[in-house]
């Protein structure tokens, strides 16, 4: 047997233990959940909570570190819970919210229930920190937006802060130090922190009426697991599918224990085959911020969406809504991008897979910019910043779609297809008109119909194979 005959038998060999291990690992239940998640590609992500309100200001000064600024500015507790008073978000509408998401082709919704200054955004008998109980708008908008969702037929589910609590005394934390996220002016003895009282006393009880009190929870979404030990990632685990078994758990669960994995505010390098997804904000913050003037154009969001799709992944776009419960007017813009550019080329993105390549570059020596800036979780943005002319690739049966990104010339031509993919018919979405097409033996030469300037400037060809 020469070697790439053993090499293939043994990648073979390995696809049959991965599919064996999945298949045992999860209920076919579950598994169809997994695979509708695979199916749905675009979730909206909402933070709202009392940073909302405050808008990126505190004392009359714009604020460091975002919705995080309660770390960044040292505020002690006793001062930023003032800030309930002032929190009635009497705009907020849960169904104008979910409609929004829904026409702008979004599959599901994630808001947060409980972020890392430790406040409620529904109502729990766990703590009294809650937007029933500390402020004037005495309203549960986790089960406003789950009952709209329900109705409109989304799959719901919340962001839940694990192992960052910025107002409970028992919360260590390790990242990017000892203490680098912990409340040390409130609490500042690191050692004496009690991570188990925590998890026992607050996380597994809001956990708990979370998963009982709202119907189906489709997606539980942690963040920042930090020091949360296997078991106790473990017993989370087994309450979340005691309570909901069919419900899906992100990665940052910790401890490898999820069942799909989470990058942020960047795009991955390669095609990932198992499930995952890429959390973008809109603008600069994930919260509402005033002073926030960078708001991505709905070319970058789409641009981003396709590399995503072509890579595997589902988009968990960002917005945050401002104090008074409305969504800020410069996502009107991305919202209605992606509801046009979908409404013609959706059956490019929903229910699709990778292709053999995720894509190929149009102009030799140029790539996405991508920032090459460290990480840091307040204020990040490891997007591409320029928009270079490009090819992504999706498939669905024996269909290959090829996105042209940002292209100045509607000929060019695709070297990842060639004879051998013996092509049937070429269309391009939301077009009547013919595309002429060619084999070189460089690959496949595209004539595409005169384009529209009109449009995002993503068009996608449909490549029917024989």
């Amino acid at each position: 047997m020469n070697l790439i005959m053993k090499k293939t038998r043994y990648l073979i060999l390995m696809l049959i233990y991965l599919l064996a291990s999945f298949c045992s690992a999860y209920s076919q239940e579950k598994r169809a959940e997994i695979e509708w998640f695979s199916d749905a590609k675009l979730g909206l992500f909402i933070h709202w909570g009392l940073y909302s309100q405050a808008a990126g200001e505190w004392k009359g000064k714009p604020t460091k570190g975002g919705e995080h600024f309660m770390l960044y500015e040292r505020i002690p507790i006793k001062e930023y819970e003032l800030i309930a008073n002032d929190f009635n978000p009497v705009g907020f509408d849960a169904a104008q919210w979910v409609k929004t998401a829904k026409d702008a082709g979004m599959k599901y919704v994630i808001i947060t229930a409980k972020h890392h200054d430790g406040f409620a955004m529904y109502d729990s008998q766990s703590s009294d920190y809650t937007i029933i109980k500390r402020t004037a708008f005495k309203r549960d908008p986790i089960k406003e937006l789950a009952d709209v969702c329900k109705k409109e037929g989304l799959r719901f589910g919340f962001y839940y802060s694990l192992g960052r609590d910025w107002h409970d005394p028992d919360v260590p934390t390790n990242w990017p130090q000892k203490a680098g996220r912990s409340n040390t002016w409130d609490y500042p003895d690191e050692d004496a922190k009690n991570l188990p009282a925590y998890i026992e006393c607050k996380v597994k009880p809001q956990l708990r009426e979370l998963l009982t009190n709202y119907g189906t929870i489709a997606m539980v979404w942690f963040d920042t697991p930090e020091l949360v030990t296997k078991q106790q990632s473990t017993e989370i685990r087994e309450l979340i599918l005691s309570l909901q078994p069919d419900c899906l758990i992100n990665s940052r669960i910790g401890n490898g224990l999820g069942d799909y994995s989470i990058i942020e505010q960047t795009l991955m390098a390669e095609i990932k085959r198992t499930p995952w997804e890429a959390c973008l904000t809109m603008g600069r913050n994930w919260s509402y911020n005033k002073f926030d003037t960078l708001y991505k154009s709905p070319e970058a969001t789409i641009r981003n969406f396709v590399d995503i799709v072509s890579k595997g992944g589902n988009l968990l776009l960002n917005v945050g809504p401002t104090g008074e419960g409305i969504f800020p007017p410069r996502s009107t813009e991305t919202f209605n991008g992606l509801h046009d550019w979908l409404k013609v080329n959706g059956e490019a993105i929903y229910g699709t897979r990778p292709w053999k390549v995720y894509g190929e570059n149009l102009i030799e020596g140029t790539t996405e910019d991508a920032s090459q800036l460290s990480f840091h979780d307040a204020e990040f943005d490891g997007t591409p910043k320029v928009n270079v002319p490009d090819l992504r690739f999706t498939s669905k049966g024996n269909v290959v779609y090829v996105f042209a990104r940002s292209i100045i010339d509607n000929k060019f031509v695709i070297n990842s297809i060639s004879k051998e993919d013996k092509i049937n018919k070429i269309t391009l979405l939301g077009s009547k008109k013919n595309v002429k097409w060619k084999y070189f033996e460089s690959g496949l030469q595209i004539d595409m119909p005169l384009l529209d300037t009109n449009q995002i400037p993503v068009y996608v060809l449909k490549v029917e194979l024989k």
